[in-house]
């Protein structure tokens, strides 16, 4: 991205280059449930720490298609561990952008195992030119906005919630 390049906007709210994972998130109104997922399970301190991280996130949409309650179970304090296990299956340490994960599919014959932050894998595979990511369950996400490059990480924006077996 060049010095000039205008930021990425998702959400409707402009996502700096400059500005980690969750100083960027907030702004976003497709992702008010995630950033209210991220705050109830504690982990808006590891996102906004140096990573780098490859978060994967759903939309707001995404969270809406599950199905009905689970959202509201997740958030309920006596279900915090689980609610941690499933956003931090949807982060992947390290810096992988679009290149890269192409790369890592094209080398691994059509399919990139990405190891998560919870210990879960993620398999990464190519539709058409769609970026599929697809959860230990079989569920395939679509990744809709690629390489929104923060400080701390990039992160691909995904139609559906990635949950763990």
């Amino acid at each position: 991205m060049g010095a000039n390049a205008a930021p990425k906007t998702v959400g409707g709210a402009p996502m700096y280059p400059a500005k980690d994972i969750i100083d960027n998130a907030v702004n976003s109104r497709d992702h008010t449930t995630l950033v209210a997922a991220v705050k109830a399970a504690g982990l808006v301190d590891t996102l906004k720490g140096n990573g780098p991280f490859t978060v994967f996130a759903p939309t707001n949409t995404a969270f809406s298609a599950l199905p009905a309650g689970t959202v509201d179970t997740l958030l309920k304090p006596e279900n915090k561990s689980t609610l941690t296990q499933v956003l931090t299956y949807h982060v992947v340490p390290g810096k992988v952008d679009a290149a890269s994960l192409s790369q890592q599919i094209r080398a691994g014959g059509g399919k990139a195992m990405l190891k998560t932050a919870s210990g879960g894998t993620l398999t990464a595979s190519m539709r058409g030119k769609d970026v599929l990511i697809t959860d230990s369950k079989g569920n395939a996400a679509v990744v809709t906005t690629a390489d929104v490059y923060q400080s701390n990480g990039v992160i691909h924006v995904v139609d559906k919630v990635l949950m763990p077996s």
